[in-house]
């Protein structure tokens, strides 16, 4: 079995139950950090991959996703005789649902034992709170943030973090920083990932309102990585709020 995976958190995925498997993935996928040494060839981007260079594999399977991907590279791909397996994931128990379609239906791998550690570890978690409400950036120069509809939004109200713009009408709305403050959350959460916020760019536009620096990993991807989430997203959630 031959594949190629256009999505970071699908590549770790399928490197955690057969790295063999792999034969491309996209220039993101920075885990598990051996990749290269593996022989994996990068095929550019997630919205830019090199449709050529994956034809020119042979994989028996190409894995993507309807928010990362571009249809329009699905679609060449698909006209080149490629077979693309495209996953549909706004919320945990899809993230669940879609992986054990990828692994067991798509690799044809067992279904893997992460994948329950990771359903228990959420299941048993203690939110943070309730009723508490954030603003997340994703982005800056221009802000965006989360808006509706998306898998980080949903972890975050499983941990008891309501995202303030979870009604509004984009999944991911450009809103200035004073409209955002003059919402009054309770608190901002800021994840190293798409935009690497740190201590030093980012919390100083939120003036004294806490700032929860979070792995990006842990609240935007999902593989292997949902097993920790909820502790180490907890933990930073706790910290900013002490």
């Amino acid at each position: 079995m031959r594949v190629v995976s256009l999505v970071p958190s699908l590549t770790e995925a399928v490197a955690a139950s057969d790295p063999g498997l792999l034969v491309g993935v996209t220039d993101w996928c920075t885990h598990p950090p051996d990749l290269d040494a593996h022989g994996v060839l990068r095929i550019k981007g997630t919205k830019n991959p090199d449709v050529a260079a994956i034809v020119q594999l042979a994989p028996d399977l190409v894995i993507a996703n309807e928010e990362e991907n571009r249809p329009a590279d699905l679609d060449a791909l698909r006209a080149a005789g490629q077979d693309v397996l495209v996953t549909e994931i706004r919320t945990l128990p899809e993230a669940l649902r879609e992986l054990e379609r990828v692994l067991v239906d798509g690799c044809g791998l067992p279904r893997p034992g992460w994948l329950d550690e990771a359903r228990e570890a959420w299941e048993s978690l203690t939110p943070v709170g309730t009723g508490l409400r954030a603003v997340v950036p994703i982005w800056r120069r221009p802000w965006m943030v989360l808006g509706r509809d998306t898998f980080a939004g949903d972890l975050l109200a499983r941990l008891g973090v309501e995202n303030v713009y979870a009604d509004h009408p984009e999944r991911y709305p450009r809103i200035p920083v004073d409209e955002l403050n003059a919402a009054s959350p309770d608190l901002v959460v800021l994840p190293d990932e798409p935009y690497r916020f740190t201590a030093d760019d980012g919390p100083e536009a939120f003036g004294p309102l806490p700032a929860a620096l979070v792995d990006g990993r842990r609240l935007t991807w999902y593989g292997p990585s949902l097993t920790e989430a909820p502790g180490r997203l907890s933990a930073a959630l706790r910290a900013a709020l002490r």
